[in-house]
């Protein structure tokens, strides 16, 4: 009897634990100007995948994203002739560059997007001359944590500084009441940004995290002019939507990107349909001039040079491209990619230069 009534009362305690679960997250649900409203199962492209970083400094990148953001390292993997062969063509790398696959990836956690980092065997130009803000191009990969304040801290030990110090603010609800962000944007190696990211006050956090509350990357940002060019791009070829598009007035020399004061900038959030993680941000400021790139942002080159998405149609996805005007690299060619399994895939570029890699299983 005592042995039944305690199994009752544990059933019972679990059913009250998941329905008030439930209901937060519902309540943070509703709650969030970021949370999908659409369906996955009308998206053409899936969450951003991959990010492709070129480097020559593989012991930076390590201590940046493995001792510093706690990500997990494969490499270097394996790369059959045939399949080097058809990355050449797809990523336009010179017969004379070689290179060394790694891959990057948050253990436990199947929604953050993986690094492929491609150690070539000699230097390339680089996309970013510095770390500055108002550089155009690939500007960041954002990870999400519970505890930027700790995870400041950590990354500060392992020798990396950042564009200024912790920020802290608020963003509002759509109820009017507003969370709070905790937020550093970390120098990382090859001019990239790790960005430092926690929602407070009850808001689910951008993605995913693991036990020790670490997550990411969920979410890369550029720096881009004409805006509206650069959305109509990631709507009309890939079938993203454009789930927030505000204009703010930057904390200035007080904020995390350290930007003039009084700097104004339209700020556009981009995810798949139904994601809640794997998104895009799209800077442009307004008021402000900007750092012109030297080089194509593209691998290559050496930096953050492309996203990698899946997607459900790779032949929509290319026409889509033709009717939008996009410069296609590749059409579409079935290989083994060790990162991504046995694909079809295709290159094209973004208005400005960046390349984008779909593939289709």
């Amino acid at each position: 009897m005592k042995n039944t009534a305690t199994k009752r009362l544990t059933l019972m305690y679990l059913i009250f634990v998941t329905y008030v679960s439930t209901s937060v997250s519902v309540l943070a649900d509703s709650n969030d100007a970021l949370a999908p409203k659409s369906s996955a199962k009308d998206a053409l492209a899936m969450p951003l995948h991959t990010a492709t970083i070129a480097t020559v400094s593989l012991q930076q990148s390590l201590l940046f994203y493995r001792d510093g953001m706690g990500m997990q390292v494969e490499g270097p993997i394996a790369i059959s002739a045939e399949t080097e062969k058809a990355q050449r063509q797809l990523w336009q790398i010179p017969d004379a560059l070689n290179w060394q696959t790694y891959r990057l990836y948050r253990k436990g956690v199947k929604q953050a997007i993986q690094i492929r980092l491609i150690v070539l065997d000699r230097p390339m130009p680089s996309i970013h001359n510095s770390w500055d803000a108002t550089e155009l191009g690939p500007f960041s990969l954002g990870f999400p944590n519970e505890n930027t304040i700790k995870l400041d801290k950590k990354v500060r030990k392992v020798g990396f500084g950042a564009l200024n110090t912790l920020e802290s603010y608020p963003i509002p609800r759509t109820d009017g009441t507003s969370y709070q962000i905790d937020e550093t944007i970390f120098n990382g190696p090859d001019f990239i940004h790790g960005v430092a990211i926690t929602r407070g006050n009850g808001m689910a956090q951008l993605g995913p995290v693991d036990e020790n509350g670490l997550g990411g990357p969920g979410y890369s940002a550029q720096i881009i002019t004409d805006s509206d060019n650069h959305l109509r791009f990631y709507t009309d070829v890939l079938g993203l939507e454009v789930r927030s598009d505000r204009e703010f007035k930057s904390a200035g020399d007080k904020g995390a990107m350290n930007l003039p004061n009084g700097t104004v900038f339209r700020f556009a959030i981009v995810y798949s349909k139904g994601a809640s993680t794997g998104h895009m941000l799209f800077v442009d400021y307004r008021n402000i001039e900007h750092i012109k790139l030297d080089v194509q942002p593209s691998i290559p080159n050496l930096g953050l040079g492309m996203w990698t998405f899946p997607v459900r149609s790779i032949d929509t996805v290319i026409n889509n491209a033709r009717s939008y005007g996009s410069e296609i690299i590749a059409m579409p060619q079935t290989i083994y990619d060790p990162l991504l399994g046995n694909v079809k895939l295709a290159t094209l570029r973004a208005p400005n230069g960046f390349l984008i890699e779909i593939f289709e299983k």
